[in-house]
């Protein structure tokens, strides 16, 4: 039997953890400099690897089609956006599309109140949003030091997971300004599914796409208008490859 989720719009949220209302602190360090962060980050962060590669491979059947257009970034940072279908592979699916290159996640702070994930969060690459001016120009800093460094962002504009969900939902150019911001390229990662022979769980099928640039032609708010228009139109004509719901959603009032 499927399993069916309603919706009322396509913002809500159906991974709701515990300490879902967790702040962070406006002094919450996005980069740990000392040798004993380095490591822990290092050890925790390569563990993580090995361990989403596994799950890719035996439990979500991925396969990257066009994982060789990242190489045009060649040593430059850039942004991943994508679409957010997984509770726990989206953690790992990133780093396998951009390896060797390190990412780094822009996440909700409501993340850090997972037990035990919560807490090695900011060794994996965490960049939690912050609720306050202070703690946004922490934040922005923060990311601008790795993409400079040439290092990966990834972002999920739809913001919450959607598990197994085979389309993309819309969502605002907000998240968009940073690429213009830090003179960045962006790649789209379309996830989609298809029905396996054998099985109901589904293979996954990921897309990349670009690298796109903000237009400097442009004015900044308009940079950041015609990169989210040309990330949402090649995501959704990509999830167009989706030909399988494991998991179904309907509106509410629809059925």
């Amino acid at each position: 039997m499927k399993e069916v989720r309603y919706y009322k719009d396509f913002t809500d949220d159906f991974e709701i953890s515990k300490n879902q209302e967790i702040k962070l602190s406006e002094d919450y360090e996005y980069i740990r400099e000392g040798f004993s962060s380095k490591l822990k980050s290092k050890l925790v962060y390569s563990a993580a690897v090995a361990f989403g590669f596994i799950q890719a491979k035996l439990f979500l059947h991925v396969k990257f089609v066009n994982r060789k257009a990242m190489k045009a970034a060649k040593d430059k940072g850039f942004f991943i956006y994508a679409n957010h279908t997984q509770p726990v592979g989206d953690v790992f699916l990133p780093a396998l599309a951009s390896f060797p290159k390190r990412i780094y996640t822009v996440v909700s702070p409501a993340n850090f109140g997972i037990p035990v994930i919560g807490r090695i969060l900011p060794y994996l690459g965490a960049l939690p949003l912050a609720d306050s001016p202070k703690g946004m120009k922490k934040f922005t800093e923060a990311m601008g030091k790795r993409i400079e460094s040439g290092k990966v962002v990834t972002i999920y504009p739809e913001a919450h997971v959607w598990e197994y969900y085979s389309g993309v939902r819309p969502f605002s150019d907000a998240a968009f300004r940073y690429p213009v911001k830090f003179s960045a390229p962006v790649f789209a990662m379309t996830v989609t599914y298809q029905k396996r022979k054998l099985f109901r769980k589904p293979k996954t099928t990921i897309y990349i796409d670009g690298p796109f640039y903000p237009d400097e032609s442009l004015h900044t708010r308009e940079q950041s208008k015609k990169l989210h228009r040309e990330i949402l139109e090649t995501m959704m004509k990509r999830a167009e490859n989706s030909s399988y719901s494991y998991i179904e959603y309907i509106k509410k009032g629809t059925h």
